[in-house]
């Protein structure tokens, strides 16, 4: 394995309600670094994080998971964290390894409950946030709505470096605006 040096090294930690997608998009992040070369899924039990046969079971992540990749010349080690109220005493701990959260917030629902207690936890540990907002392709997701939901919860101003072409069947990519540059994703799911 390659050695990294301490400045090419990021623990981040990946929070949000429950349901929300944390395992999903660790999946996603690892497959599309090149760190697994299957992409698995929390619904038929084949996802890298949730390995435990309860969490395969229930389709729940009962207790956070590690794993790592390299991305930019760097090792990102992902943390994957419960999100249901009964498991956050292990997110909340596990964020004290974090030099950074990723806090997904659903288009569809905004944002929850335990989302504001995670948020709190980042907080407490004065970790950066970036938010990725989930679930475009679903039935009643919506950017605006959710951008609007985080402002007001979290009381910020988010500034969007990516938003979505389409919403619901029809979202089709993102424009990252930083690179003002679209991604279409095809419909192999690359």
């Amino acid at each position: 394995m390659k050695e990294f040096n301490i400045q090419e090294l990021r623990n981040i930690g990946i929070i949000a309600h429950g349901g929300a997608g944390k395992t999903s998009l660790a999946e996603a992040m690892l497959y599309n670094a090149g760190a697994i070369t299957r992409l698995g899924k929390v619904n038929d039990g084949t996802a890298t994080m949730d390995y435990d046969p309860d969490e395969i079971k229930r389709q729940i992540s009962l207790s956070s998971s590690f794993s790592f990749c390299e991305w930019s010349k760097h090792k990102l080690n992902l943390i994957d964290t419960p999100g249901f109220a009964n498991f956050l005493p292990d997110t909340h701990a596990c964020l004290k390894a974090a030099d950074a959260a990723l806090i997904l917030v659903s288009a569809i629902s905004g944002v929850k409950v335990e989302t504001e207690r995670v948020w709190k936890f980042a907080d407490e540990y004065e970790l950066p946030r970036l938010v990725f907002i989930n679930k475009m392709d679903r039935e009643r997701a919506n950017f605006i709505r959710a951008l609007g939901d985080i402002e007001k919860t979290f009381g910020i101003r988010p500034t969007p470096v990516q938003i979505p072409i389409g919403t619901e069947q029809n979202f089709q990519g993102v424009i990252d605006l930083l690179q003002m540059k679209a991604h279409i994703f095809l419909a192999d799911g690359s």
